[in-house]
């Protein structure tokens, strides 16, 4: 079958690999109808995240049809359009059973990096290097889905293929970091971060009942697009002075809740942004944490702090005297979309959610490369590329 897969930093190549077989039986093979790229594929892409190796194939946030089912599957069956979580669980250890499937004990079949890099092995994610797994990703005709009963859901009739691809990673991502956030009715909610699991983020903490949500980037046609389709307030952070404008929406108080939806390798203005590169480039840090940073900063005394961005190791002048003297709450996870995405796909339907809006460049599998190159640079307002096979 094609696959795109990854050769090297800034290395893709559409080309053939093996067909996904069944090896485990509770395994499924899904044949890809649409798999989208993400932000956290970039950290793949640029070379920050270790554990890659050539040939691996790329993508985790995927929908399909499943074609074949092992013999201890239960609750799927061949014929069914199914959105698939990017992180997958075992649904029988602790931690699956306490609803933190990302985290689950026996997902990923090579856990010793994760345990050595920080202190207990991770769970596994699909096309996401051998740390987690070293499972074959989506942007594939086929792909194998371990433990399917509990990581594939149904796609409601009514709900398209556009709409339901971002059920898989971007919709339950931003979802969790407003619900794990803690926003509740009437809160002033700050997102750092405008593409598709900012906006995301920002729906879900209007949808859990926040009295105003407030997304911050720089690009224009993003901040726009949050405009018209999630319908929450924008801040250009190069056109004015983020702490000040926050500060002023927010009864002088600051957010009560701030979520951090940007990642590893952030972008800000000013000399700091020029120190940060030139710390992670030759790795004395693993990554750029400047919308981190802000986010704590500007988060009222007292509030919540969700850090959403893949963040692969070690960063530099973490500010963690206001963290401390201002008594915030951290907290941050990969996600765990099982808790989420029957819950989304309903509201998709009910057209409560939108989300068909991120797909911005559809295209072939074969477009694959280059799509990927659109969506690092932000050329032509790429929000979202969406690979078909």
């Amino acid at each position: 079958m094609r696959a795109l897969t990854w050769n090297g930093v800034d290395d893709l190549t559409v080309e053939q690999v093996p067909d996904p077989r069944i090896i485990n039986r509770q395994d499924a093979i899904v044949k890809v109808r649409l798999s989208s790229v993400c932000g956290s594929d970039l950290h793949l892409l640029g070379g920050y995240l270790p554990a890659m190796e050539r040939g691996d194939v790329l993508g985790h946030e995927f929908l399909g049809d499943i074609v074949e089912v092992g013999p201890d599957v239960r609750r799927r069956s061949v014929g069914e359009r199914v959105v698939v979580c990017s992180f997958f669980g075992c649904g029988q250890c602790w931690y699956c059973q306490n609803g933190l499937w990302s985290l689950c004990d026996n997902a990923n079949t090579n856990p010793g990096l994760t345990e050595f890099a920080y202190g207990q092995p991770l769970g596994a994610c699909f096309g996401y290097s051998h740390a987690l797994g070293g499972n074959a990703g989506s942007h594939a005709e086929y792909i194998r889905v371990p433990y399917v009963d509990h990581g594939a859901f149904p796609v409601p009739e009514e709900v398209s293929d556009q709409a339901a691809v971002f059920a898989s990673d971007a919709a339950p991502t931003g979802w969790m970091g407003a619900d794990l956030g803690g926003v509740k009715p009437g809160d002033v909610v700050a997102v750092w971060g405008c593409g598709a699991v900012g906006q995301m983020a920002a729906r879900a903490a209007m949808l859990l009942g926040a009295e105003r949500v407030i997304v911050i980037d720089r690009f224009p046609e993003r901040l726009a697009m949050a405009t018209e389709y999630v319908g929450c307030e924008t801040i250009d952070y190069t056109r004015t002075d983020v702490g000040g404008e926050l500060l002023e929406r927010s009864g002088g108080r600051g957010p009560d809740v701030c979520i951090e939806a940007v990642e590893m390798e952030s972008h800000t203005d000013g000399p700091v942004n020029f120190y940060d590169k030139a710390k992670q480039h030759p790795a004395l840090q693993s990554d750029r944490p400047s919308a981190l940073r802000e986010a704590i900063y500007h988060c009222r005394k007292g509030g919540s702090v969700f850090c959403l961005g893949v963040f692969g190791g070690l960063i530099d002048k973490f500010p963690m005297g206001a963290l401390l003297n201002k008594g915030l709450t951290p907290r941050g996870a990969q996600q765990m979309g099982q808790n989420y995405i029957p819950m989304l796909l309903q509201r998709i339907a009910t057209g409560e959610l939108k989300t068909d809006h991120l797909m911005t460049h559809p295209m072939s599998l074969d477009e694959g490369p280059r799509g990927y190159d659109m969506f690092k640079h932000k050329k032509d307002g790429c929000v979202r590329a969406v690979l078909k096979p």
